[in-house]
């Protein structure tokens, strides 16, 4: 099969058939990028580029409140600094994890009636230019435009409120967590919209909404049903409309979940987080026909050569089965392998992994 322009493959693909080869879609951490460089590969060069992978483009929109960032104490190791949303975070530079969130602002339903206020549609929530600049590029290249969408339990609970303070809300307040789901989705559809009547359209939309951990999910079945079912609805529906795919990337066990995500059209999960206990080649012979699945390749494995490689060889014959299947780890690339570790690992996903 002659080889594919990244738009041409995720088609075929998210249509359950072959194409050339199962995309790669994946992100490594900026530890990881720090480590490669290290190690040979080029400073100035995308790693994308570097490794030869697909072109995933994004477009994004500010739907925050605006509060002021400051900066309010940064080290060669780490910076402390306020956001729009209102949170303190601790982000550390050299280091594979996320920011600590040291403190939030918008704490109860008084608070976030405020934040509410400041969260406006506007022209000026979306770069243009950026989007007049690249956007000719990304089209003749063949690139796979993502609309990254920014709403639902994961951003509300760690980016804005708090976890402690916002499963509590969950069950004693729940009026005050569904406006703020549906006002987050109802800023981001409103600036989307503008978007794509401008002529920027593009081929799926995707959000983060980490709805599980280890083993076990943040909320029950009959909670999510109640509060944050409705919304994903919304979202995958909007985008069904546009005639376009929705995808979801959801850490943790979120196994009794998948029914219900398959029930409301959504078209493709991620990350497939095997340590927390989702098992991706169970979830291809269960729902492969219904479900594109994206990852589900064990990151604690990627700085054992042999032990990720069986595995890859293993479960990539069955996953990449009429389609169906986007090549990733099952949460972000980790800064403990090496750059002829991972160039091996890509190498043999582009061999394995195509379509005669």
């Amino acid at each position: 099969m002659t080889q594919m322009t990244t738009r041409e493959r995720f088609s075929r693909i998210f249509e359950h058939r072959a194409a050339d080869r199962i995309p790669i879609f994946d992100s490594p951490w900026n530890a990881t990028l720090e480590r490669w460089q290290s190690e040979g590969m080029p400073s100035g060069i995308n790693w994308i580029d570097y490794f030869e992978l697909d072109n995933i483009s994004s477009i994004s929109v500010d739907i925050s409140p605006r509060y002021e960032e400051r900066v309010l104490e940064e080290t060669e190791e780490h910076r402390i600094f306020t956001t729009p949303w209102g949170v303190t975070l601790k982000d550390f530079k050299h280091t594979a994890s996320v920011p600590e969130f040291m403190d939030f602002n918008i704490t109860s339903p008084d608070r976030w009636q405020d934040a509410k206020a400041r969260m406006t549609p506007s022209k000026d929530r979306v770069n243009w230019d950026f989007l007049k600049t690249n956007y000719p590029k990304w089209q003749e290249r063949g690139d796979w435009i993502v609309a990254e969408f920014w709403f639902g339990f994961d951003v509300t609970h760690s980016w804005m409120v708090g976890t402690e303070t916002f499963l509590m809300a969950m069950v004693m307040e729940p009026e005050w967590c569904r406006d703020i789901f549906n006002h987050y989705l109802d800023m981001c559809i409103a600036h989307f919209d503008l978007i794509w009547e401008q002529g920027y359209t593009f081929d799926s939309i995707r959000w983060p909404d980490d709805m599980g951990y280890k083993q076990n999910q943040f909320f029950s079945l009959a909670m999510y049903r109640d509060l944050l079912k409705p919304v994903h609805q919304r979202a995958i529906d909007w985008a069904h409309n546009k005639g376009i795919k929705a995808h979801l990337h959801s850490c943790g066990d979120i196994n009794p979940l998948v029914p219900e995500l398959i029930e409301m059209g959504l078209d493709a999960l991620n990350p497939l987080e095997v340590k927390a206990g989702m098992n991706p080649v169970a979830l291809k012979e269960k729902y492969g026909d219904k479900l594109v699945l994206h990852g589900g390749i064990n990151a604690v494995l990627w700085d054992r050569p042999d032990e990720i490689l069986e595995e890859i060889t293993t479960a990539i014959p069955v996953l990449k089965e009429n389609g169906g299947y986007i090549f990733a780890s099952d949460h972000s690339i980790p800064s403990s392998v090496s750059l002829e570790d991972f160039r091996r690992i890509i190498d043999t996903i582009k061999t394995i992994g195509r379509y005669d």
